[in-house]
């Protein structure tokens, strides 16, 4: 749903990452060199970031009652 505060395998932090990489890439930057910058370097972090759909709004459409 929303991006994890930290990365699944090795723990580091990577929440507070999201909006500058999510900003970069649809301004058209290539997503390698917007996490080079980042400091994502592990391929863990790397593939979080990479594999990560937004799916928060689809969810609220979903409501109880």
């Amino acid at each position: 749903m929303i991006i994890p505060i930290r990365c699944f395998s090795c723990g580091k932090p990577v929440g507070h990452l999201w909006e500058e990489y999510k900003e970069k890439v649809d301004r058209g930057e290539e997503q390698k060199k917007v996490m080079d910058s980042l400091g994502l370097e592990r391929y863990c972090c790397r593939g979080l970031f990479m594999g990560h759909v937004e799916l928060i709004d689809l969810a609220g459409e979903f409501k109880r009652g």
